[in-house]
């Protein structure tokens, strides 16, 4: 274990005790957090940051609605959205061609919009909710090493405040919700680069930007290009989010500023500068390497990882605040039954696995093959034969863990893809060989990124 206090230490680390520690405060953790507080149980939520925080991935799903309306905060989300009718697909392959799915089509008619955020506020209206439910809020606290006793039974939390003051809580379970972090990921060394997917991005916000008229204003729009893809998000306050998620050999390649080479890389969409021709870039430009990985477990007897702590996958689908609540709400339920009636903890924490891998599994699909030119073109020119359309919608809008009877219609819909591919299998074999290229780790990307 690390020794985190010294002889030369002045003051003594400070004890404290609860049921459940969650480290990390952001969508996973908060709503763990309050979920865990709400049914009577002593929460701590630990946060390295201070909310307000900036952090990008502002576009929600519409199966993101119901669990606001479940954590009682959905008046708060609505004062700060804008809403998000549908996801608006453009293809320089298909004549600069747009394509716009509206999510009223989908399977289940009661989910038909979503809203655009900034996640500086709804993450603080999550983590503010989880102290009003209960849960002790410690900002600018960092989980430094989790020691976890040899006979399951608990663990000690061994902390920093910003102050420099040490802080040990002994916690009878442990929900790492620490992110990109994945701070039990590093501790056990089992956070692995997704070998089926690697890639990175740049960001930032513009203002002034062309948004759609009517109700298509809050629409996200996705444009591909030859290097991945661009995100355009409205966000309430007339700010847009723009992002280019790109493969590492293209963030390798920066000989620039990243300023510079974000403007350049914008520039080579035009279907994009069009809507930004007017525009200002009003933040500094993030950029971000080796953006997907998994861990190789989810739990163990006394901890389970949620949201990004366990995995990330691309943000094509916008599905990373959704699957980060689902998980907290199921990892809420999963650590109830194994404090009060751990008898069934070992079932448990099985279907909690099974559940957090659901998600990413069944958005990856879609993820690997977005820039297949058979995909583009489904995407491009859409049927609804045997409701396809419709189970692509619910999945888009994140409707994959309910009742919906969408399964048998995206294997249908899986099948078409294959059957597309094989009577254009030069195009796919080319396609193949690129999209190989592409995902090819790039060791120094993250360095790029700087």
């Amino acid at each position: 274990m690390t020794e985190l206090n010294s002889p030369a230490t002045a003051d003594p680390v400070v004890q404290g005790e609860c049921d459940v520690l969650v480290i990390g405060g952001g969508p996973a953790g908060s709503t763990a957090g309050a979920l865990l507080a709400q049914r009577g149980y002593k929460v701590v939520v630990l946060e390295k940051e201070h909310h307000p925080r900036f952090h990008i991935g502002e576009s929600l799903l519409p199966a993101n609605l119901p669990l606001f309306e479940k954590l009682g905060v959905a008046d708060a989300v609505r004062a700060i959205g804008i809403e998000k009718w549908g996801a608006e697909f453009v293809s320089p392959w298909h004549d600069n061609k747009s394509q716009t799915f509206m999510f009223g089509d989908a399977w289940d008619k009661s989910m038909p919009f979503s809203y655009q955020v900034r996640r500086s506020e709804l993450d603080e209206i999550l983590i503010r909710n989880a102290a009003r439910r209960g849960a002790e809020v410690l900002e600018g606290c960092r989980v430094r090493e989790v020691a976890f006793a040899a006979d399951g039974k608990g663990a000690t939390v061994h902390a920093q405040h910003e102050d420099g003051r040490l802080h040990d809580w002994r916690a009878r379970f442990v929900v790492d919700a620490s992110g990109r972090d994945t701070l039990l990921g590093k501790q056990f060394d089992i956070k692995r680069r997704n070998p089926k997917h690697n890639s990175s991005a740049l960001y930032a916000h513009f203002t002034g930007a062309t948004r759609h008229p009517g109700q298509a204003e809050g629409n996200i729009t996705i444009f591909w290009f030859d290097h991945g893809w661009f995100w355009f998000i409205p966000l309430a306050d007339g700010a847009t989010s723009i992002g280019a998620v790109v493969w590492p050999y293209y963030l390798k390649s920066r000989n620039k500023p990243v300023k510079d080479f974000f403007l350049d890389t914008i520039a080579m969409c035009p279907a994009l500068g069009e809507r930004l021709a007017h525009a200002t870039l009003s933040s500094e430009v993030e950029a971000t390497g080796n953006f997907s990985y998994a861990c190789e477990r989810t739990y163990g007897p006394n901890y389970v990882m949620i949201g990004d702590a366990f995995t990330f996958i691309d943000p094509v689908f916008s599905s990373g605040v959704m699957l980060a609540m689902q998980g907290g709400f199921v990892g809420a339920d999963t650590v109830d039954t194994c404090l009060r009636e751990p008898g069934k903890a070992e079932a448990a924490l099985a279907h909690f696995d099974r559940q957090v891998r659901k998600g990413p599994k069944e958005f990856s699909w879609f993820i690997y093959r977005v820039t297949n030119p058979a995909m583009r073109d489904m995407f491009m020119g859409p049927r609804n034969v045997w409701r396809v359309k419709e189970a692509l919608l619910s999945m888009l809008a994140g409707d994959i863990f309910g009742k919906t009877p969408i399964w048998g219609s995206l294997a249908v819909l899986k099948a078409i893809f294959y059957i597309s591919s094989a009577l254009n299998y030069k195009r796919t074999l080319q396609a193949m060989r690129m999209r190989k290229a592409n995902i090819r780790v790039v060791e120094d990307a993250a360095s790029a990124a700087r």
